[in-house]
């Protein structure tokens, strides 16, 4: 080869180096300096329309909040790309995918569906990038089905399950206590942590009764549960067909049963004004909390939607400021180890108050807060009692030993 045409082939060589160079070096830049960006992932159709419109709402005015109005981080901007899962799991899956591997996301935080949750649990790992999970409550979640890209800002079950055991048990010691719940995976998973968290604060439980979700007639398993004489029963449903007037008209607190349950969202407290008067806990309620940042959203909230927040916004916004937290901690920087190592242990604002990851399987650890259903004009409305102390209903920890951290 002559001497010119080793020249000339020397300055290709060169030229191609600097040219994958600089795109390395932008590709770099790009990540350092370009948008943050966010893959929302929730119910915005389907059974749980409603869950995800609150979390979307609430997860774009925690980013606000968070940032003081300006939506960026470290001086970049946040941008969050919204898909729909329609609340159907292998929608949820193709939806998630997108987001991770055309849009680039760095993150992902949803949904609203525990099935839709779990169907995109491996895609968190495979692509090694964080799922956020808010509000999908299923206990497997952060538990047997865990991966370390995995954390969870709402509660889980066995969190609810733990703060009606503690409101039992608080008010009537060593209380023998009975369950009414729909015979389904949601009923049954509701039940399970229940019957552990009332053992371990000392209550009984002696009766479990499952009707057919569809059932419109309770009569017979309330009057079982009569017969078993409880001190309580802990009612879960979910649905139109809900056993709220029949338990009344069975004269149960005559029998000195007491009923109690979860004060769920406002449309579902439409159907409990035969409840006025119950004692039980909530999640959230917009007039429940006592914090500056329950404050900040219930006027931003009434101002934007002309309305008050509800339960699954004031997760939404829980999440938004861990996502900031997290990201101001690492300097905007999103590489998902840095991520990690911020996010475990931390501690973040909330509507409910400080939350903070638990290090062994990332399940964010609330309070929770005991309530009385009051009169109301459009529904009962949960007075507070007392906030039930986060360290006092933290669930077991139930990741597998063996699982990467």
């Amino acid at each position: 080869m002559s001497r010119k045409a080793l020249s000339l082939l020397l300055v290709i060589m060169m030229t191609a180096v600097m040219f994958l160079t600089g795109c390395g070096s932008s590709d770099t830049a790009g990540d350092e300096t370009g948008p943050i960006k966010i893959g929302g992932l929730t119910s915005l159709s389907g059974a749980l329309q409603d869950y995800g419109d609150q979390m979307q709402k609430g997860f774009m005015l925690g980013l606000e909040y968070a940032t003081d109005g300006t939506m960026e981080v470290a001086g970049r901007k946040i941008e969050v790309i919204w898909e729909d899962t329609t609340t159907v799991p292998e929608v949820a899956r193709e939806r998630a995918i997108k987001l991770l591997d055309e849009e680039k996301v760095d993150l992902i935080v949803g949904p609203a569906s525990s099935s839709d949750a779990f169907a995109i649990l491996e895609l968190a790992e495979e692509f090694q990038k964080i799922l956020m999970i808010e509000p999908a409550a299923a206990d497997f979640l952060t538990g047997p089905s865990w991966n370390r890209y995995i954390f969870r800002t709402g509660r889980n079950s066995a969190q609810d399950a733990a703060a009606m055991a503690d409101v039992i048990t608080t008010n009537k010691p060593g209380a023998k206590v009975a369950t009414l719940a729909p015979d389904s995976a949601f009923g049954r998973a509701m039940v399970d942590p229940f019957v552990q968290a009332l053992a371990d604060k000392g209550g009984d439980l002696i009766q479990q009764e499952f009707p057919p979700a569809e059932t419109t007639d309770f009569t017979s398993y309330i009057l079982r549960i009569r017969e078993a004489a409880p001190d309580y029963v802990y009612v879960i449903w979910a649905g139109a067909n809900n056993p709220w007037s029949q338990l009344m008209e069975l004269n149960l607190e005559q029998y000195g049963i007491q009923i109690t349950t979860g004060a769920p969202e406002i449309a579902a407290l439409r159907s409990m004004s035969p409840m006025v008067g119950m004692t039980g806990f909530t999640v959230y309620y917009n007039s429940v909390p006592e914090n500056p940042v329950n404050d900040w959203l219930v006027e931003n909230h009434k101002e934007k939607y002309n309305a008050p927040p509800d339960i699954f916004t004031s997760g939404g916004m829980a999440a938004a400021i861990a996502v900031v937290t997290a990201l101001e901690k690492t300097g905007g920087n999103t590489d998902t180890e840095a991520l990690i190592e911020a996010l475990r242990g931390m501690e973040f604002e909330s509507p409910t108050g400080k939350r903070y990851f638990r290090e062994d399987d990332h399940q964010a650890i609330q309070p929770l807060f005991e309530i009385e259903l009051t009169e109301g004009s459009d529904h009962p409305i949960p007075k507070l009692l007392r906030v039930i102390p986060a360290e006092d209903i933290a669930p077991p920890i139930s990741v597998p030993a063996d699982a990467k951290r």
